[in-house]
C-alpha cells in the first residue's frame, strides 16, 4: 500500500486535495483491481511462505486474476527460478488458487480457507481488517508545510535536495507526529478491503536459493493493471511535477516488470532528494552518496528501490525489520543477516521507510502511530483480524472504497 505520501514539489494545494488521487485512472476505475498491499514472511517453523494481498475494493473480479510473483536466489539482487501463485474468481463466489502443480479450491469468505489435496497450498479469500497503520492526515499537514518552504524561495541543490531552515524541520517533525494537533490517528482503522491470504510450502517456491524476492499484480486479458512490492515505492516515490505526467508514468510503471527498472530510477531520485531534506541533515539518507557527481547522490537507492520487490530470505523463521533483507546485504548490519525481512502485517512501515529516506535511521520520523488498532497474528492463518462487516466479498465497489483507493497502492 501506499498512502499518501507525496513531496512537497509534487503536492497540491489544500483545496486541491478533494481531486487527487494517487493512482492511475486505469487502477482507480475498477477497486477490484487496485492492490493496497503486499506482504510476504516465513513461517515460524520454518518451511512455509505466507503472502497477502490486500485490494482496495471490497470484493474480487470474475475478469482479474491475481498473482504472486516469487522469484528465488542465492545472492541478493539476482533471482534464478520463479514461482506464480495466482488466485482466480468465479461470479458462484468460488475462488481458484494454483502454484505449481498445486490447486486449491474453495468459498470465498470461507472461515478456515481451503487447502491443496497435498496440503503445500493452502489459502483463504474474504474481507479482513486492513494491517497497514498510517498517520495519513498527519503527514499531509507535514508536507504542507514543506510545500510552503519551497514556494517561499527554499533552496534545491542539483539532487533535488531542499535546505529547509530549522523552524521548518521542525514543524515538519511537529504535524508528522499529530492528527488535527492531537495524537497521531490510524486513517486506516477498521478498514476491511478483500483479502487474499496464502501459506505455501517453501519447497514449492525456493528452487532458486534461500532468497526469495517477491511481488504481486492483477491483470485482465487485456494486460496488466496493478503491480506491487514494498509498501510506498509505487505512489510516493513515482510523482513528477504535473498529474498528467504522473498518470502516465505510473501506467507505465504498472506494466512493466521489476526486470524494466532502470526506466524509474531517475524520477525517483529526484523524489528521494526532496525525502533526504524532511530532517534539514544533506546526505544523510540511506545509501546517499556525499561523494558522487551532482545529479547522483541519490542514484544508489533509487536503483534498489526502482526494482520494487520485497526480499525475504527464507532460511530464516525470524521476521521483525523491513528491509532486513538489504540492509544486511547492503550496509553490512549483521543484526539483520538472520532476520527473514519481507513484510509481516505488524511491521511499522510506514515510519521505518520515512525514516530511512529522510535520516538514514530506523525510527527517527515517526507519524504517532505505531500498531493497527485491532491485533494481527503472523502465525495463525489466516493472519489479518476477521472483518467486523462480514458481509460477501463480491459486494460492489462503493464510494468509499474508492477514496480508500487515494491511500493505496
Amino acid at each position: 500500500m501506499s498512502l499518501f505520501v507525496a513531496t512537497p514539489a509534487v503536492l497540491p494545494t489544500s483545496s486541491a486535495y478533494a481531486s487527487d488521487h494517487l493512482d492511475t485512472p486505469t487502477v482507480t476505475a475498477d477497486p477490484r483491481a487496485d492492490i493496497g498491499d503486499l506482504y510476504a514472511w516465513t513461517s515460524a517453523d520454518g518451511h512455509h511462505l505466507n503472502l497477502v494481498m490486500t485490494i482496495v475494493g471490497h470484493s474480487f473480479s470474475d475478469a482479474i486474476g491475481y498473482t504472486f510473483h516469487v522469484g528465488s536466489g542465492k545472492v541478493f539482487g539476482a533471482t534464478s527460478t520463479t514461482t506464480d501463485v495466482t488466485c482466480r474468481f468465479s461470479a458462484s463466489y468460488t475462488a481458484d488458487c494454483t502454484a505449481a502443480d498445486e490447486r486449491a479450491s474453495g468459498m470465498v469468505d470461507a472461515a478456515s480457507g481451503f487447502a491443496s489435496n497435498s496440503g503445500r497450498l493452502k489459502a483463504f479469500a474474504g474481507r479482513r481488517d486492513d494491517p497497514f497503520f498510517n498517520n495519513v492526515r498527519g503527514s499531509r499537514s507535514a508536507f504542507d508545510v514543506a510545500a510552503r518552504a519551497l514556494e517561499h524561495g527554499a533552496p534545491v541543490d542539483a539532487d533535488g535536495f531542499p535546505q529547509f531552515d530549522a523552524a521548518t524541520v521542525a514543524s515538519i517533525r511537529k504535524e508528522w507526529h499529530q492528527t488535527g494537533g492531537g495524537p497521531g490517528q490510524n486513517f486506516l482503522a477498521g478498514w476491511t478491503p478483500a483479502c487474499i491470504v496464502i501459506t505455501i510450502d517453501l519447497g514449492l517456491v525456493n528452487g532458486g536459493g534461500p532468497l526469495l524476492a517477491v511481488w504481486g499484480e492483477t491483470a485482465s486479458p487485456h494486460g496488466r493493471i496493478d503491480r506491487a512490492g514494498r509498501p510506498l515505492t509505487g505512489n510516493a516515490l513515482l510523482s513528477p511535477l504535473d498529474e498528467a505526467r504522473g498518470d502516465r508514468l505510473k501506467e507505465r510503471y504498472n506494466r512493466a516488470e521489476p526486470s524494466r527498472a532502470a526506466q524509474f530510477i531517475g524520477d525517483i531520485q529526484r523524489t528521494l532528494g526532496l525525502y533526504d531534506g524532511y530532517d534539514g541533515v544533506r546526505g544523510n539518507q540511506w545509501l546517499a552518496d556525499m561523494h558522487a557527481a551532482p545529479g547522483f547522490r541519490y542514484r544508489r537507492l533509487a536503483t534498489l528501490l526502482a526494482d520494487d520487490r520485497l526480499w525475504v530470505n527464507s532460511a530464516s523463521p525470524r521476521c521483525t525489520q523491513l528491509f532486513a533483507v538489504e540492509l544486511a546485504r547492503l550496509s553490512g548490519r549483521r543484526d539483520f543477516a538472520v532476520d527473514c525481512g519481507g513484510r509481516t502485517p505488524n511491521y511499522d512501515a510506514s515510519n521505518l521507510y520515512r525514516s530511512l529516506l529522510a535520516a538514514g535511521d530506523l525510527g527517527s520520523i515517526d507519524d504517532g502511530v505505531h500498531h493497527d488498532d485491532r491485533p494481527h497474528s503472523t502465525t495463525r492463518f489466516p493472519f489479518l483480524a476477521a472483518a467486523v462487516n462480514t458481509s460477501p466479498a463480491y459486494t460492489a465497489p462503493t464510494a468509499a472504497s474508492s477514496a480508500a483507493a487515494d491511500y493505496h497502492e
